[in-house]
């Protein structure tokens, strides 16, 4: 197991540096770069897309060396933000700066926000982090018995309305469940039950122990079911198709024949088996909520999580930022693969991945 893992974590090296590259390049020909943004706010224009016309990357042509929109600003300042920014550098130059840097877990300073990328992410992880880990728990609390109950239960009415229930729920986008939440239970339109934004109320410092973990819980009830709903209707059926391939299987057979109660097949037999691909998915399914939900979520119910930051990030071209969390978020989910599979030989031993590979 030691050598399959070691391959894994060399894997990661060339895998990160793909990403890169290609995130890299991309961001050559996106218009409206840091600088531009700050000639923007100079001339008072307030967007830098106001100022752009045309497409282009941060540079206009060989034969001008001005930005776009920079008209009436001295030469000196354009030399002199290129220079702060690193852009009189060419794009091969600065990349390879930025992989030195990160090799020595350098990640910079934001362009905007004079702070380092990794204190900006340490700050924001741990909102993101409660988001995905409470959306990923009830997921399981919920799915696995409903799942268990729908193969028990299998052709039934209960498993016909549980199912079109499933998938009308798995069939609605996140962002569209949570705005019509927020219709509902937040003030929008009916009733106002839960609060708007952010994850605590005004003087929350001053509340008790118990005052504060109810305002915490009032707070992220309405994110934490808007970010469940996929993963709840995936997990759900998950659960109920992998009992029922285990049922159908000669050794519950068997212990049907022994005498043994239904319950004690099913919890007693049949349970660990079918929770095998379930309960070692877990790391992927938490990554996945984390990822996926984390930017429209957080955003539509103003929490400053990085799933918000990186949107800020981008929408301000402060590519220190873009790339610091886009490598951090690679590594996380190449490492989050590795423990998937660690989680399979854990939950059931007679796994051996190194045997299957040879």
């Amino acid at each position: 197991m030691g050598a399959y893992i070691l391959r894994r974590l060399l894997f990661v090296i060339p895998t990160l540096l793909g990403i890169m590259i290609i995130n890299f390049a991309l961001i050559q020909f996106v218009p409206g770069g840091p600088i531009e943004q700050i000639i923007a706010q100079v001339q008072g224009e307030g967007d830098v897309f106001e100022g752009i016309s045309g497409g282009g990357s941060d540079f206009v042509s060989e034969g001008d060396d001005s930005y776009i929109g920079s008209r009436g600003l001295p030469k000196e300042f354009i030399e002199e933000l290129e220079k702060e920014f690193g852009f009189d550098k060419p794009p091969v130059e600065r990349f390879l700066n930025m992989l030195w840097n990160y090799m020595r877990l350098d990640f910079g300073e934001s362009y905007f926000r004079k702070i380092g990328v990794v204190d900006l992410v340490l700050e924001k992880l741990p909102v993101s982090i409660t988001l995905g880990l409470w959306s990923t728990l009830i997921a399981y609390i919920v799915s696995i018995p409903l799942g268990i109950r729908k193969a028990v239960k299998d052709g039934t009415a209960f498993d016909t309305w549980t199912s079109g229930a499933i998938i009308v729920a798995y069939a609605i986008p996140g962002f569209l469940f949570a705005i019509l939440l927020i219709v509902l239970f937040a003030g929008g339109s009916y009733w106002k039950i839960f609060p708007l934004r952010g994850l605590t109320s005004d003087g929350w410092e001053d509340f008790t122990l118990i005052g504060k973990v109810a305002d915490y819980f009032w707070h992220i009830a309405l994110p934490v079911i808007a970010s469940t709903i996929s993963a709840f209707a995936t997990l759900t059926l998950l659960t109920k198709n992998s009992f029922l391939d285990e049922i159908k299987k000669q050794y519950v057979m068997t212990a049907r024949a022994k005498g043994l109660t239904e319950r004690k097949v099913l919890y007693g037999h049949v349970f660990r088996n079918a929770m095998l691909i379930v309960i070692a998915g877990f790391p992927a399914v938490f990554i996945g909520v984390f990822f996926g939900g984390s930017l429209i979520i957080e955003t539509i119910f103003s929490l400053d999580g990085l799933g918000r930051l990186g949107f800020e990030a981008a929408v301000a071209r402060d590519y220190p930022v873009i790339f610091g969390t886009l490598f951090i978020f690679g590594i996380m989910g190449l490492v989050v693969g590795i423990l998937s599979d660690l989680m399979y030989v854990f939950v059931d031993p007679r796994i051996d991945f190194e045997r299957r590979e040879g």
